[in-house]
């Protein structure tokens, strides 16, 4: 899918629907990719693609600007453009989905994992009115741990976490940080870290469960002592997509669970 983001920009995703889904607009995840530069969607399997549709939820994945694959320019130009510009692409493209009638404007999740948790977060703050739920998987909440990450042990990391994230911009790193927005956000939330992760740090989870619980909006959480960037052991991972299921059903429609069950073999 492609569509025209507010400035003129070309913006291009996939969009993916359960099996045998009919055209009355339906509950949607809105899943955004990490990195956040550089790294890019593309058409091969995904498990968490496969799983949410699986389920019944339709899931629309945005290369917003700063994306890998199309060019330097379309990359690098977009650099400090987090909680702004890449943000109203993930909201421009809601609304895509929305108009063209995929999506029940009153059962969308935005969720992602990293920088996508970052996004997540953002999104539930800056559109308090458009998400029902978010879903932040070790996510960066306050820029300004990144000093705590492994990034910043050398001088390459150091330099990419000043240029693209304005890290020496004290105005820019609250402006910017989820954790600064806690109390605008008025969708449930689901916090979801490994309590080893060397590239986000786990003070990032406990500053933002904080932060919303201080709000009167206190998430659902699920932490690993022993996971890193993202979970691993087996069990770990069946239970937190048992846990995100559950969510998900709770706050924006499946609560049946499976909804497209497999035909019996004759």
């Amino acid at each position: 899918m492609s569509f025209t983001a507010r400035d003129g920009l070309e913006i291009r995703g996939y969009l993916s629907q359960p099996l045998n889904a009919d055209k009355t607009p339906g509950p949607m995840v809105l899943l955004i990719h990490g990195g956040p530069y550089g790294v890019a969607d593309q058409w091969r399997y995904d498990r968490e693609v496969q799983f949410l549709a699986h389920h019944g939820y339709t899931v629309l994945q945005v290369n917003y600007r700063g994306s890998g694959g199309r060019g330097a320019t379309f990359q690098y130009d977009h650099y400090g453009k987090m909680g702004a510009e890449m943000q109203h692409d993930l909201t421009d493209a809601t609304h895509w989905a929305i108009e063209q009638g995929y999506a029940d404007a009153n059962r969308i999740c935005i969720y992602g994992a990293s920088y996508g948790g970052y996004a997540a977060l953002m999104g539930a703050a800056m559109e308090p009115d458009l998400y029902q739920c978010s879903i932040g998987y070790v996510g960066l909440y306050d820029i300004s741990l990144w000093r705590q990450a492994d990034t910043m042990r050398s001088e390459g990391g150091r330099r990419f976490v000043d240029e693209a994230w304005n890290y020496n911009d004290d105005a820019f790193v609250k402006a910017r940080s989820p954790l600064t927005h806690a109390s605008k956000i008025k969708a449930p939330v689901m916090l979801v870290h490994g309590g080893k992760d060397p590239r986000v740090p786990v003070a990032n989870y406990h500053r933002m469960k904080d932060a919303l619980t201080q709000a009167g909006n206190e998430p659902v959480t699920l932490l690993k002592t022993y996971e890193g960037h993202g979970f691993y052991n087996l069990e770990n991972n069946v239970g937190l997509y048992d846990l995100m299921l559950q969510f998900l059903n709770q706050h924006i429609g499946q609560a049946s669970g499976l909804v497209n069950e497999p035909a019996a073999s004759p």
